[in-house]
């Protein structure tokens, strides 16, 4: 029989403001990853699991881990958490309210006397923004899963031009644990993970519902440095059907794949298509045609088949394109990751105890990608539950309601507690 438990919200709440303090920029949220800002979050949060007296340490690779131990030390644990970075300018809390959300569910326990049958570890992981610093993803919950690849610690924080192996041993942590291939999470040691996160999209607020049960993180198909190579040409000597105009070449294509998206929605599938960039480059002037183009696009869903429905669109498009207007397309690579769906037991029991507990949910596809990810391709069962939060995420504007993220927290304590026996 579970106790009634009750997650510390208070003490969630006074660290949300520590954070704040310590990591405001004027602007908004910078914690780097690797860097002072990351460093400062994570001290923060490691005082006060020490006040708590859980078992705190960092493990080779920077990743925190406070926890309560349970009755039984060899059993598998479970993991609640999620990171303390952030991205340049964003806000308070992205990421650092699941890290707070498993510290006010174990502080709920132990103030309760509530033993857990297993431990129950809260994770705070490192560099999960790592698209705004290093172009590589999860290398904090990979590198700690044993799916980083020691190439990847070559990889340059942006900013600095320092490499990620650079930046580990700054920390004072040890990328010869990658190197080995070290694991602090494995599917023999660990029973599930929970990442609380805040939704970084408006659904559940525009739904009047304060939380939402993830079903799954999805996977992407991007291309990062494309380009459309047409020609310079005087903007008014120049007829057009002499142009080779690669502005307008980049905006057709934009048009046809928008087209193609909204076809497949209405045939039910569900994915989002962005032109992250596209732009003309410094070279064009007032009176240039537009010799070069350059664009970003990142096409994601839950369904590869969706994401390879779009793109094959993309490709079949840009040959009659390059015909029809005298340009080359140069895609350049393509990058991609795999969707991650939630644990099916996870889901279960994340609305089992939302039922109970009297709170309404919504079960939901991710639209971003998130730690949880990297666990599930470890092949530990994970789920995750989002926050509603109003004026999206990776903004100084984030403005999640303390009342929504109690009602989750309460949500994550009862599942761990009945997860944990």
């Amino acid at each position: 029989m579970i106790p009634n438990l009750t997650p510390d919200i208070a003490l969630a709440e006074r660290l949300f403001e520590e954070l704040r303090a310590a990591t405001h920029d004027g602007v908004g949220i910078t914690r780097e990853a690797y860097g002072p800002g990351e460093r400062k979050a994570h001290e923060i949060v490691r005082a006060a699991a020490d006040a708590l007296g859980l078992e705190s340490r960092h493990d080779p690779v920077g990743n925190l881990l406070m926890t309560l131990p349970g009755s039984d030390r060899a059993a598998k644990r479970i993991v609640l958490g999620s990171h303390l970075d952030s991205v340049r300018s964003g806000g308070n809390y992205d990421g650092a309210a699941g890290v707070l959300a498993g510290l006010a569910a174990v502080a709920g326990m132990k103030r309760a006397g509530f033993v857990p049958g297993c431990d129950v570890t809260v994770a705070a992981l490192r560099a999960e923004e790592a698209g705004a610093w290093f172009p590589t993803s999860y290398p904090g919950s990979r590198a700690a899963l044993g799916l980083l690849k020691p190439a990847e610690l070559a990889t340059k924080r942006m900013d600095s031009g320092r490499t990620l192996a650079e930046h580990m041993r700054e920390e004072g942590f040890d990328p010869g644990f990658v190197e080995q291939g070290g694991r602090t999470f494995s599917a023999v040691d660990t029973a599930a993970f929970l990442e609380l996160h805040i939704e970084q999209g408006p659904v559940l607020d525009a739904e009047g519902v304060p939380v939402g049960i993830v079903t799954g993180i999805p996977g992407s198909r991007r291309l990062r440095a494309a380009r459309v190579l047409g020609e310079y040409n005087h903007s008014g000597a120049t007829p057009r059907k002499y142009r080779r105009d690669a502005a307008i070449a980049l905006a057709e294509l934009a048009h046809r794949v928008d087209e193609r998206w909204a076809l497949l929605e209405a045939e039910g599938h569900a994915l989002v298509c962005t032109f992250c960039v596209l732009a003309t480059t410094v070279e064009a002037g007032f009176t240039k045609i537009a010799g070069e183009a350059v664009f970003q696009l990142d096409v994601r869903s839950v369904n590869p088949h969706s994401v390879d429905e779009l793109m094959e669109t993309l490709y079949d498009v840009v040959p009659e394109i390059e015909a029809r207007r005298g340009v080359r397309f140069e895609l350049g690579a393509e990058t991609s990751s795999r969707a991650a769906p939630m644990d099916a037991g996870v889901q279960a029991g994340l609305k089992r105890a939302a039922m109970d507990l009297g709170v309404k949910h919504l079960a939901m596809a991710s639209g971003g990608g998130h730690d949880a990810a990297a666990f599930v391709q470890a092949g530990i069962p994970a789920g995750m539950i989002f926050v509603r939060n109003q004026n999206g995420s990776h903004n100084p504007n984030e403005a999640m309601r303390m009342e929504d993220f109690a009602a989750a927290c309460a949500v994550v304590t009862r599942w761990a507690a009945e997860t944990a026996q």
